[in-house]
């Protein structure tokens, strides 16, 4: 053989070879991860916030939790900060001891930022008031958030008469609110009926408010000087959002 053909042979095997080699595969690339937030709120920047400013700023981080696109934060940070420092948290919040509305993550809220009193079925009692007279008049917060949640157990065991030590006492808070309800329904007054349930719910967040409002002066002046909102809503355990309900 020629050593012309030789080397053609010799090349078209290198390149049957090659074409026959593993192909590497891309690397895709991984994206950086998110800066971690560790700021805490200090005096002056509570003080620089209107009550407007934060009920806007609870509703962003409702819908960013909703959506999946929660705050990054050094929780770590935030603790040794607010521990050095001091808590002056923009907002209060009372919500329901069930353990599938976790206040804070809710509202996409950092150490620091909210109070937060929780009972079954959101309703309030001399020791609540007092609380929160604390943390508006005392503390600062500009905003208090009367948090119902659907399917709540308060409400269904009220409405369908359960009866346990201490709750019976408790679920007899509700009965102006179910009264409410099932007048402005149809069907019978029990958790198996929907629009009845999800109406009380509803009426049970109004009738906290008014409450609280009548049984402490500071609170109700405090509103009366434009100082601190007073607001309502309903948190869907399915989907993650807070629905706001007028007073």
């Amino acid at each position: 053989m020629k050593l012309s053909s030789l080397l053609a042979v010799t090349a078209a095997a290198g390149l049957v070879l090659t074409g026959c080699a593993p192909q590497s595969t891309p690397v895709a690339e991984v994206p950086p991860a998110p800066e971690l937030v560790s700021e805490v709120l200090t005096a002056e920047g509570q003080q620089a916030l209107t009550p407007e400013q934060v009920l806007a700023d609870l509703k962003a981080g409702n819908e960013r939790f909703a959506s999946g696109k929660l705050t990054a934060r050094d929780f770590v940070a935030q603790a040794e900060a607010t521990a050095a420092a001091g808590q002056f948290p923009k907002a209060t919040i009372l919500s329901c001891v069930d353990s599938r509305v976790p206040v804070e993550i809710v509202f996409d809220q950092g150490i620091g930022d909210v109070f937060v009193g929780r009972v079954a079925g959101n309703v309030e009692d001399v020791n609540m008031v007092g609380s929160f007279e604390f943390a508006t008049k005392v503390a600062g917060s500009k905003v208090i958030v009367i948090l119902g949640h659907t399917s709540c157990g308060a409400i269904k065991g009220a409405a369908d008469g359960v009866e346990l030590g201490n709750l019976t006492e408790l679920l007899n808070d509700f009965d102006e609110p179910i009264a409410r309800a099932d007048a402005a329904t149809e069907g019978e007054a029990n958790s198996s009926n929907a629009e009845f349930l999800n109406l009380a719910i509803e009426e049970n967040v109004r009738q906290t408010i008014a409450d609280l409002l009548d049984q402490s002066e500071v609170i109700s002046d405090l509103v009366d000087s434009g100082d601190l909102l007073v607001v309502g809503g309903v948190y869907d355990l399915a989907t993650g959002r807070v629905t706001w309900l007028d007073s």
